[in-house]
C-alpha cells in the first residue's frame, strides 16, 4: 500500500481484477498510486495538470523500472479519458485527493463496461472549525446524486475523519502551521483563531471515499 493512503481506498482499488487492462489515475501527483498499481495492470496512465509532478512521477517510475506506466501532463477536469489512455476503455479510474463533478461524469463515459471509479476526497467536515468548507469537499448526498446521475452504481460510500484534540492555543496553532498561507488566503485561518479564542480546540481531517461501477461487463 502506498504510503499515507487510506487503507479503505486501496483496499477497494486491488479488489479489482485489471491484470489484462489499463487504468487511468487522475490527479496522479507524484505517481504513488499509479506506480502502485503498475503490477497489478497491464498498464496504467497517470495524468495531473503540473508539469514539476508529472516530471517527479517518471523519475520514480523509471527508478523502479517500470515499463507500463505512463504520465501526461492534463487537466482530469478537462480530458477525454479514453484519448488519454491512448484510445484505451479503462476498467479502473482512481483519483486520490481529487474530487469533482466532472470526474465522475468522465469517468462514467469512459470506463469499459463492469469498470469501477475508486475516488478520494475532501468531506465537507474537513477543516470545520475554519467555519468554511473547500470548494472541493462533498458530503454523502451530493456524490450519491452525483454518482446516480452519471448513470454509476455506487459500491462503496464511507467518510474518514480524525478529529486531534489539543490541550491549549499553542498546540493547536502548531498543528496548523503549515496551512497557515493558504488559509489567510481565503479567509479561513481568522476563522480559525476566533474558533480558538473561544474556546475551540480540536482540527479536523475529513474524507470521503466512493467506490461506483459501470453496468454491464462478465
Amino acid at each position: 500500500m502506498p504510503e499515507g493512503v487510506s487503507a479503505t481506498f486501496w483496499d477497494l482499488i486491488v479488489a479489482e481484477k485489471v491484470a489484462d487492462a489499463v487504468a487511468l489515475d487522475v490527479g496522479t501527483g507524484s505517481g504513488r498510486i499509479a506506480v502502485a498499481l503498475a503490477p497489478r495492470c497491464k498498464r496504467v496512465v497517470g495524468i495531473d495538470r503540473e508539469p514539476e509532478l508529472i516530471d517527479q512521477a517518471r523519475e520514480r517510475a523509471e527508478s523502479l523500472g517500470l515499463e507500463n506506466v505512463e504520465f501526461l501532463v492534463a487537466d482530469g477536469d478537462a480530458v477525454d479519458y479514453r484519448a488519454v489512455a491512448g484510445g484505451d476503455a479503462p476498467a479502473l479510474v482512481t483519483a486520490h485527493l481529487f474530487l469533482s463533478d466532472r470526474l465522475v461524469e468522465r469517468s462514467a463515459l469512459a470506463l469499459r463496461a463492469g469498470g469501477a471509479l475508486v475516488a478520494l476526497g475532501f468531506h465537507v467536515d474537513q477543516w470545520k472549525e475554519t467555519g468554511r468548507a473547500s470548494r472541493f469537499a462533498y458530503d454523502e448526498a451530493r456524490m450519491r446524486r452525483l454518482i446516480t446521475s452519471a448513470g454509476l452504481t455506487i459500491e462503496h460510500l464511507s467518510v474518514e475523519r480524525d478529529v486531534q484534540t489539543f490541550a491549549s492555543v499553542e498546540e493547536a496553532l502548531a498543528a496548523a502551521i503549515g496551512l497557515q498561507e493558504r488559509w489567510k488566503s481565503d479567509g479561513r485561518w481568522f476563522r480559525y483563531i476566533k474558533f480558538l479564542e473561544e474556546g475551540g480546540r480540536t482540527l479536523t481531517r475529513s474524507q470521503l471515499i466512493v467506490k461506483a461501477r459501470k453496468s454491464g461487463g462478465a
